[in-house]
């Protein structure tokens, strides 16, 4: 599809390496592409937020469909003031996930969708304890029938450790510790991918600053909601190595459509561009 001449516009979501692929082919031959790729989304609580948001929004966002989101919670930044308490309020509420068979409507949580994607996970969590990062909940494989892992906790890495700036899809959650605005929006930023970030805070000046061209340089920018659970009737999609792309939302039929400029002249005279008049 991505070399045929008839499909104007290819729609694609998958990973950032499979798409910079499917962007190369479909531009080789002048077509268009709607790309929705990788996310290494953040939520950041400061020393301001409602931590009974704040805990079950983390737990949704890096839980849900056992972290198989692109819009999956995979970091975590808390003030340092708020750092320990919400690391064992979530610990508490990681014990009383409901694992099992996803079919069952009182499990929330199952397995992963392949072996190959269980090896992922514990390749990253070796990855993550050889960077400096500590495991205090979680990182091993259940002892089940399928492809069961552990929700897992990990804090204790730098901002900028390689794992963390990698998207792994499983449900591991890097845990960050920060001192100020500042470092914490450029540390949201700092990664290549760009699809989803929130915040949770009741400062309005800094609500603002966060939805500004200073804040988030994501395509989705939330405030007290988390990552993921996006709204359908919103332009979903984003920036950097995300691809770009939206779907949804106003952006759904405009990125289907041709655009054109027409210009009709109803008159008997002829106007010409630079003042131009032909006697």
């Amino acid at each position: 599809m991505a070399k045929d001449e008839q499909v104007n516009l290819l729609s694609f979501t998958g990973s950032t390496q499979v798409g910079k692929q499917v962007a190369l082919m479909v531009q080789e031959r002048f077509g268009r592409s709607l790309l929705e790729l990788g996310g290494n989304n953040a939520i950041i609580a400061f020393e301001d937020a409602d931590l009974s948001l704040v805990v079950p929004s983390a737990l949704f966002a890096a839980v849900g469909t056992a972290g198989q989101r692109c819009t999956t919670a995979r970091r975590l930044f808390l003030h340092e003031s708020v750092h320990d308490e919400v690391v064992n309020r979530l610990k508490k509420a990681y014990a009383q996930i409901r694992v099992g068979n996803p079919w069952d409507s009182n499990v929330l949580y199952g397995p992963l969708h392949t072996k190959q994607a269980v090896s992922m996970f514990l390749g990253a969590v070796e990855a993550a304890k050889k960077e400096g990062g500590t495991v205090v909940y979680g990182g091993k494989v259940m002892d089940r029938p399928g492809n069961y892992v552990e929700p897992t906790i990990v804090t204790g890495l730098a901002h900028d450790a390689a794992i963390a700036h990698t998207e792994t899809f499983a449900p591991i959650l890097y845990v960050f510790k920060f001192k100020n605005e500042d470092e914490v929006f450029a540390w949201n930023n700092e990664v290549k991918q760009g699809l989803s970030s929130s915040i949770f805070t009741k400062d309005l000046g800094r609500i603002f600053r966060w939805l500004g061209p200073k804040g988030s340089d994501c395509g989705i920018v939330n405030v007290n909601i988390p990552t993921s659970g996006a709204e359908i009737g919103g332009a979903f999609g984003g920036e950097k190595h995300t691809g770009g792309g939206r779907e949804s939302g106003s952006d759904a039929w405009k990125q289907y459509m041709r655009r054109s400029t027409c210009t009709i002249n109803y008159s008997k005279d002829l106007p010409l561009a630079q003042g131009i008049k032909f006697q």
